[in-house]
């Protein structure tokens, strides 16, 4: 079974791993199967599974749902669930929603924020309840940032992302994922950081990378320029789960294409 000592150790030896997201039973077993090490139950299901515009809509119930269908398919993989939107906005809040993640199978929760979070995360790790962290693009903040776009561009920016990911790790993170920042910085906060940093659209020097499953298998519609679709080159799923997982950790992937610098 993966752990998060396992992935820590994976960062301290200088071994990429991979993250993928999943909202079934049957996409879980045959990510499990593949080797990837970290499965998250995104709430961006409320895109690709509910056919909304952002992640807003989604909720607590959305994701416990998919969370326990999830992990009634996995033994080994490590399982993260995502906290919707307003599900943490106080610690009580907090408290109470990821508890309800984490008694349906979730190892982890991840919450996207930063300064602001590190009382709320504080009590959740001193609660036994593991934290990911998530800075740069944030989805639940799209319309307070105007839109899917590079985040931490300017020095100004950088700095606050930065300052952001030191404050998550020292409140009781455990892991950070950070998207659509410039390759640049994401390496000075991977280097800096103690805990595993996990990019999307973020450049290769993260400790693992993440996509969106159906975005590495070509059916989510539009594929973001940060992902690429494994299946075109493979003729089935598990030999574009396992091309994946082996580029991320040859560092073929990602390339210059899917990321600023």
């Amino acid at each position: 079974m993966v752990t998060i000592t396992d992935l820590n150790k994976m960062k301290t030896r200088g071994e990429k791993f991979t993250a993928l997201t999943a909202y079934d039973y049957s996409f879980a077993k045959i990510i499990e199967s593949a080797g990837i090490e970290i499965i998250l139950i995104g709430d961006s299901l409320g895109n690709v599974c509910q056919g909304h515009q952002t992640t807003i809509p989604v909720s607590i119930g959305d994701m416990v749902y998919h969370t326990a269908s999830v992990s009634r398919g996995v033994k080994e993989t490590f399982v993260i669930a995502d906290m919707p939107f307003l599900s943490y906005g106080t610690t009580q809040n907090a408290l109470k929603n990821s508890s309800k993640l984490m008694q349906n199978g979730a190892k982890m929760v991840k919450l996207e924020g930063g300064h602001w979070l590190s009382e709320t995360v504080y009590q959740m790790s001193e609660r036994g309840i593991p934290v990911c962290g998530h800075l740069g693009l944030t989805p639940q903040s799209v319309h307070k940032l105007g839109g899917y776009a590079i985040q931490g561009a300017d020095s100004k920016a950088a700095d606050k992302i930065f300052s952001d990911a030191m404050t998550l790790e020292q409140a009781g993170a455990q892991l950070l994922v950070v998207e659509c920042i410039p390759s640049s910085l994401s390496k000075l906060i991977t280097k800096k950081l103690q805990i595993p940093v996990i990019g999307i659209g973020a450049g290769p020097c993260t400790d693992a990378q993440i996509l969106v499953l159906y975005d590495i298998l070509g059916i989510s519609g539009q594929i973001p320029r940060f992902a690429r679709n494994f299946l075109l080159d493979n003729n089935s799923i598990i030999s574009a789960l396992k091309n994946y997982a082996s580029a991320v950790r040859n560092s073929t992937f990602p390339t210059s294409e899917h990321f600023v610098e």
